[in-house]
């Protein structure tokens, strides 16, 4: 590697404006982005979508037919990036989203030598970033200049002692503001929104197949605190010698919250059946050769200047390698980085993971430059937070509220929580099909008027966020039906299973509506005229994998005109 430094500082203009409110790091609080034209960004975004529930509302189908590798700044801007933004407004999601999450089927590299100034471009001499880094730092992608090249770009990047460890681990919420020393400043301040790409199919990433078993792995190691190790390997290459130094106080600091580490000299490990971690500095590697496994959830990477590139002609070991063998998430820059320390992952990264933080906000803890560094994997994957346990009991009837309970009038619910650390939860937050309507502090009441809601079907989300730092949430997920205003509809689909070129038949059936909407994952499948009709739909439309299917019936112009059928799940796989 080549070692030169590029500066140029700058603030970073503000996006969203402050909002009193505070979530992040569930579903709830991420915007899957899915090509439409790619059936494997489909079916990639039906696994993450059901495996961990996020809702119809965060999901945004953008259609992409360009190159899966490389997209110039302009259109980046003008047909990814901007598109993303409006829609999360439109949805009137702003000050929910934290996180925006791209399935794959998108070019994971951003050549931006066009926007350079005349007094940069013989200085640049990789002008390239990152789908992830570039979307993360959005506010300097549309500032005019390009402010992403400054080295100190993400102030949410936590400060480390002089041992190389973090003082703090804090959770991440789109609306905060950051200082440049990163301080926390709920006004003002620079303002991000953290970024991931599930998987790469095209070139030298990983399969369907393969991102299928680790996106659902990484959702199963959840509070699991994993046994095993976190490796730091150690050799005289440049990749291993740019920040080896903080190795040790690390591993103390890793042993002190009870998680084995070790540092080890050589490229891999060999023949570790518990690697539940991994910071490695080569070129190139062969896992299968080494003998290890990697534990579920753990964060494994590469300091290696190609580990982003997915082009056959890259002659360095990509990071699919690690997501192959079963890593939660791993990152690789897109072009050549230099040995610069800033846009890699520091070691603390692991630090802030075994704190509880997620994998996506344990990422930019650590990584103080990242427009060329590209994170793929499940971004909310947290094996060592520790989760509190919700539940959602009425104050009518001081019963918990069960799944398909049949509510009308006001809603009056007491949210309780344990676990989650000693010091509990601090609050609550009640989401309907997906949008934030209400906020409590722990002991008071989120009330519901159903009669201002459409009859049917709703999903009620009440999500407790504990009081720490790292703000971990829980959450009880409760389906219900309203009934105030007379409205009916059910919604069948047949066959339940059908091959990926395989017709379904999707039956409405109302009362006291015009017509239906039928749609899934954020896409409308077809609109009926009557209140009782028969739409045919191409299954290849909804990608492979398991989709839930939805419709909502229209009697007038009003929220309350409305009605929702109860979801239906198909599988859009093989020939029955």
């Amino acid at each position: 590697m080549r070692v030169a430094v590029v500066l140029l500082v700058a603030c970073l203009a503000c996006r969203f404006a402050g909002a009193p409110a505070r979530a992040g790091g569930g579903p709830e609080n991420v915007f899957l982005v899915v090509n439409p034209e790619n059936p494997d960004s489909l079916a990639v975004a039906n696994v993450f979508a059901q495996t961990r529930g996020v809702p119809p509302i965060n999901v945004f189908m953008l259609p992409w037919t360009g190159s899966e590798d490389a997209v110039p700044i302009g259109q980046f801007r003008d047909a990814i990036l901007g598109p993303i933004m409006r829609a999360i407004d439109a949805r009137r999601l702003a000050t929910q989203i934290d996180c925006v999450v791209y399935s794959s089927g998108f070019p994971w590299k951003v050549d931006y030598a066009t926007e350079l100034p005349a007094d940069i471009k013989g200085k640049d001499q990789f002008p390239s970033g990152s789908l992830t880094g570039m979307t993360m730092l959005h506010a300097a992608v549309n500032s005019g200049s390009p402010m992403w090249l400054d080295p100190q770009s993400n102030h949410y990047y936590r400060p480390v002692d002089d041992n190389g460890v973090p003082a703090e681990t804090r959770g991440f919420r789109g609306w905060y503001g950051w200082s440049r020393n990163g301080a926390l400043r709920e006004a003002g301040g620079t303002r991000y929104l953290l970024a991931a790409m599930l998987g790469v199919t095209a070139g030298r990433g990983n399969n369907v197949a393969e991102i299928t078993a680790y996106l659902k792995s990484a959702a199963a190691a959840d509070g699991s605190r994993p046994p095993g190790t976190i490796y730091f390997m150690t050799n005289s290459d440049v990749r291993t010698t740019t920040r080896s130094g903080p190795f040790p106080a690390i591993v103390k600091a890793l042993g002190e919250l009870g998680v084995k580490a070790e540092v080890v000299a050589g490229a891999l490990p060999e023949r570790k059946r518990d690697v539940a971690g991994l910071m490695a500095g080569t070129p190139t590697f062969d896992w299968r050769a080494s003998g290890c496994a990697v534990v579920p959830g753990a964060i494994c990477e590469n300091l290696t200047s190609f580990g982003g590139i997915f082009t056959s002609t890259a002659g360095q070991t990509p990071l699919s390698e690690f997501l192959r063998a079963g890593a939660a998430g791993s990152s690789g820059t897109v072009t050549e980085p230099f040995s610069l320390q800033a846009k890699f992952p520091h070691p603390s990264i692991q630090v802030h993971y075994a704190r509880g933080a997620s994998l996506v906000e344990s990422f930019y803890q650590s990584v103080h430059a990242p427009y060329q560094l590209l994170v793929v994997g499940d971004p909310l994957c947290q094996p060592w937070a520790k989760i509190p346990t919700v539940e959602v009991v009425s104050a009518a009837d001081s019963k918990v509220l069960e799944p398909g309970t049949v509510v009308s009038g006001t809603l009056e619910l007491e949210p309780r929580a344990s676990g989650g650390g000693e010091e509990g939860a601090d609050r609550f937050e009640l989401f309907v099909d997906g949008l934030r309507v209400r906020q409590a502090p722990l002991g008071e009441k989120l009330v519901l008027d159903t009669t201002a809601m459409a009859d049917g079907h709703h999903e009620l989300r009440v999500v407790a966020i504990s009081a720490t730092r790292v703000e971990t949430q829980g959450r009880r997920i409760i389906p219900i039906l309203t009934s105030n205003h007379g409205r009916v509809l059910r919604l069948t689909v047949e066959p339940a299973r059908v091959a990926p070129d395989g017709t379904l038949r999707i039956g409405v059936k109302g009362q006291g509506i015009d017509g239906a909407v039928v749609f899934a994952m954020g896409r409308v499948l077809g609109r009926t005229t009557s209140a009782e009709s028969v739409i045919e739909v191409p299954a290849n439309l909804l990608g492979r994998g398991t989709v839930s299917i939805r419709a909502t019936g229209r009697g007038g112009p009003r929220p309350t005109d409305g009605v929702n059928a109860e979801p239906v799940s198909v599988e859009i796989g093989s020939a029955p």
